[in-house]
């Protein structure tokens, strides 16, 4: 699986000289179905190739412009390695794929700009989350959504604690009571008659912050949760070496070594959404509250405008549907138009990009389920 973050949201958001091509579909990890996937691709990109010549760009240059996708169906080797969607992206100066823990509907966008709406959800309060693994042999880092998860590979991860401190004796000799069900944060960590030592704990903590270094950096800009799985003596050591922001008291306690990651987010996703649930309902009364009085909007105008300008605080923006229209920062003004024309854009993706860019919050909703029931609605900071 692939990572993507801010910062590549930030590079993919820029505007390019010619066309842009975004790709969406939803892939398989095993199975048979997994033959279907690149002859699903095939067909994207034939429907990609068709709309391109209809906008008068000649078969040599579209060809050209899609030789690098058209690669990735003579290499197996990709389509042995899915996630549970494909992201790719295609420009004269740009190729980039994501394979990403989300299924993504099959999607082909042909504007003068990147189409990265679906990618919200990574990016969004509201279902996006991170698993932290804990044991003596590994250290996993899981990457999860309402309704998938996946590990991510992070290339400086710190060696595990055996390796890094040969913590083989000091594990045999706690002989804790751990339970892979029980909940941390509901009563203190149990021990067999032994209390951990401070030459231990400050070998163990100098190792957490080593780890803390690399996920810190790993996790830069990030607002999702991250949830700890780990036996019970870990944890508070843990807890005071992070200084990620949004790592949750409660975790869940037992060996991970034991867990596959689906049953990891089986005992994640309870720890996560009620946290996911506050803070969108506090969101919404705060709207509620501010709807009529100049610092809450439902406009896609004035709220692209002030998402551009780091005014928008909080967004929701309606999911499966899309916007049209075009944006002029240097003009500051806005167009909405009823159809597609050429040289349109997504106006929601946009002010969505520009808000999460500029450090606002996203929240993104069924449209019945927007603030007033609107396309977006903003909450401003001034």
């Amino acid at each position: 699986m692939d990572m993507i973050t801010l910062e590549q949201l930030k590079n993919l958001s820029g505007r390019h000289p010619d066309w842009c091509i975004s790709l969406y579909m939803p892939t398989h990890r095993h199975g048979r179905d997994t033959e279907q996937d690149p002859i699903r691709f095939k067909n994207l990109l034939s429907e990609a190739e068709e709309r391109l010549q209809s906008k008068g760009l000649r078969s040599p240059d579209v060809r050209e412009m899609l030789a690098p996708a058209q690669r990735l169906l003579q290499t197996p080797n990709f389509w042995w390695h899915q996630s549970d969607g494909l992201a790719v992206f295609i420009a004269s100066d740009t190729f980039h794929t994501y394979r990403l823990p989300l299924p993504f509907t099959e999607l082909v966008v042909i504007s003068d700009r990147l189409h990265l709406k679906p990618l919200l959800p990574f990016f969004t309060n509201n279902g996006h989350f991170y698993i932290l693994a804990l044991s003596q042999n590994e250290v996993r880092l899981l990457e999860g959504t309402q309704y998938t998860v996946d590990e991510i590979d992070v290339e400086n991860m710190p060696a595990s604690l055996a390796e890094t401190l040969q913590y083989e004796r000091f594990e045999k000799q706690l002989q804790l009571r751990t339970s892979a069900a029980a909940v941390i944060g509901e009563h203190p960590a149990m021990y067999h008659g032994h209390d951990i030592s401070d030459e231990d704990k400050s070998r163990i903590l100098r190792w957490f912050h080593k780890l803390d270094d690399e996920l810190s950096t790993f996790l830069a800009g990030e607002q999702s949760p991250l949830v700890l799985a780990g036996v019970d003596y870990l944890m508070p050591i843990y807890q005071e070496a992070n200084t990620y922001p949004h790592l949750l008291d409660k975790g869940i306690a037992g060996n991970p070594e034991e867990l596959r990651p689906e049953e990891l987010h089986t005992q994640a996703w309870p720890l996560v959404e009620p946290v996911f649930a506050q803070a969108c309902e506090e969101a919404s009364a705060r709207y509620g509250q501010l709807a009529s009085s100049g610092q809450a909007t439902t406009d896609i105008r004035e709220a692209l405008l002030a998402a551009h300008h780091g005014r928008v605080d909080v967004l929701f923006v309606a999911t499966g549907v899309e916007l049209w229209g075009n944006y002029d920062p240097d003009q500051n003004t806005a167009n909405v138009h009823e159809d597609h024309e050429p040289g349109d854009e997504d106006l929601l993706d946009l002010a969505a990009i520009q808000t999460l860019l500029n450090g606002g919050i996203v929240y993104a909703a069924e449209p019945e389920q927007v603030p007033d029931q609107g396309l977006l609605a903003a909450l401003f900071r001034y």
